[in-house]
């Protein structure tokens, strides 16, 4: 029998995934051809969906895209065999763009079935669980700290300094919060995993239960998720049923139960202290801080909040330990981070590597340049509330402290391209916008200021006292930044003022020398 492997990742559904898989069991079985097709997770290669693997002596051999109308000629090709085609990649991990990964966190992504906990174990699943099971709380905690992992969800808080501080806080009872609730725009990583390989993020919070004595994990999950939720639940119910979740892990006498929960589609719920709120049944509103979750978390107890993708991570640094993935990535940012390339780019996708890697590389050689052809002219990084970056900062090496010092943020890794048609004076009204519409209203500066910069970009653009209100916009940020009870109305500022550092022309004012 041969085995072809077709993603069941959204991506790859929205792409046609779902009609080419029938086109191949039609023809298969009219051809009497003994075909078994396993769904996968996306190899990250987006442009080159719906892609077909097959399983061959000289490695996978990969197709794409294709269509329907390719099936025929595929199969008289020679698909089953791995045979040219016009069609034909060769074999995926040989593909510059695959090759030169370092995938850590998305290892098995797109090479296993995502909901078989016998393909997980296999390719080294539960290694890092099975460590963490004859590990003291407090080892468990510093390989995490050695590791030099930080929070992948945008704020890159050292995770090990999370853990140690629910690990030493006294209570009966300690939860784990993975914030699933992906909503920055040209993110897609979370999604990946959890569609992809679901079970190293049950893994990652498993550990982090055992970690500090926590027997109770939740999945906060993005509504617009509805596969992701299908492929939790699925692997979930498989580790429950193989011991790996439970009252009795593998025979330790250890507990940790885990469910998944929807939100409800609000943007600021990715706000951990809202999405505690939420998860407690209440109203999305942000909390203030102090008390931190670490300390007063989920129904006032001791609560880890952590991203999908630094649970993700967990797994891995169990397995083979801190310093291994320590030895990843430069300064204060160690290991990887999937980077979602979006937007107005050829190749778009997901490319794990290690930081250190510029822009200008990652942009051009990787994602080979504009989709459009004409030149790159902004680049937002780190979601909607990022920042832009011009041409001129192309050479920045992906790592927070070098985002940071160019007044910009790395986040979740989202990077979203835009070519020289591009209006900045719109992406900055946008951003403003965006706060309006996402705000929990909770703050003044957030809930009044969004309101006030659109329309102050209104009048800047009209021509209405272009300078007065140039100042106050700047003003206005000024008090967003420093007045804003969390990072929404915080950040907002950060599109605004890069759109008018850097491309003031678009906003009718004198250009200034860039930075």
């Amino acid at each position: 029998m041969t085995r072809l492997f077709i993603s069941r990742d959204s991506t790859a559904l929205s792409l046609g995934a779902e009609q080419v898989v029938k086109a191949i069991q039609e023809q298969a079985s009219l051809k009497g051809l003994d075909v078994q097709i396993i769904r996968n997770g996306s190899r990250g290669l987006f442009w080159l969906e719906p892609l077909i693997e097959v399983e061959t002596a000289q490695g996978r051999i990969a197709y794409g895209p294709v269509q329907t109308d390719d099936v025929s000629t595929l199969l008289e090709s020679g698909l089953l065999e791995g045979k040219q085609h016009p069609l034909c990649l060769g074999n995926i991990e040989e593909l510059p763009y695959f090759e030169n990964q370092n995938r850590l966190t998305f290892a098995r992504v797109g090479l296993t079935d995502p909901v078989s906990l016998e393909d997980y174990v296999a390719h080294d699943g539960y290694r890092g669980l099975k460590n963490a099971l004859n590990m003291q709380q407090a080892d468990i905690v510093k390989q995490v700290t050695d590791s030099g992992l930080r929070g992948r969800g945008g704020a890159a808080f050292p995770t090990g300094i999370k853990w140690n501080t629910v690990l030493n806080a006294p209570a009966e009872q300690k939860y784990i919060v993975c914030n699933a609730d992906e909503g920055d725009s040209g993110t897609f990583s979370d999604r990946m995993i959890m569609e992809g390989d679901p079970f190293v993020l049950i893994e990652g919070m498993t550990i982090a239960g055992l970690a500090v004595g926590a027997t109770q994990g939740y999945i906060y999950l993005r509504i617009e998720y509805p596969h992701a939720k299908v492929a939790l639940n699925q692997a979930i119910a498989a580790a429950y049923q193989n011991g790996y979740l439970g009252e009795n892990i593998q025979g330790s006498g250890k507990t940790f139960h885990l469910e998944v929960r929807s939100g409800a589609g609000a943007y600021i719920c990715g706000e951990e202290t809202s999405l505690l709120e939420s998860l407690e049944g209440k109203r999305g509103l942000v909390r203030f801080k102090p008390p931190l979750p670490a300390i007063v978390g989920l129904f006032g107890k001791p609560t880890i909040v952590n991203n999908v993708i630094s649970l993700a991570s967990i797994p891995v640094i169990l397995d083979k330990g801190g310093e291994y993935y320590r030895d990843y990535g430069m300064g204060r940012s160690r290991g990887t981070l999937p980077l979602q390339l979006a937007g107005n780019i050829k190749h778009p996708g997901l490319f794990e590597v290690a930081f250190g890697m510029t822009l200008r590389e990652l942009l051009y050689e990787y994602g080979g340049g504009s989709a459009s052809g004409r030149p790159i002219r902004a680049v937002q990084v780190g979601g909607p509330l990022g920042a832009y970056l011009h041409e001129g900062q192309f050479d920045t090496p992906l790592d927070y402290e070098a985002f940071a010092a160019i007044s910009a943020v790395l986040g979740h890794g989202g990077i979203v391209v835009h070519d020289d048609t591009v209006n900045m004076a719109d992406m900055a009204r946008y951003a403003m916008e965006f706060c309006v519409e996402e705000s929990c209203g909770k703050c003044t500066p957030c809930r009044i200021g969004s309101t006030r910069g659109v329309e102050v970009i209104d009048r800047i653009v009209n021509d209405v006292q272009k300078d007065k209100n140039t100042v106050l916009l700047r003003d206005l940020c000024d008090t967003m930044v420093y007045g804003s009870l969390c990072a929404m109305g915080g950040m907002t500022p950060y599109p605004v003022l890069s759109s008018l550092n850097h491309f003031p022309e678009d906003f009718g004012l004198q250009p200034a020398a860039k930075a």
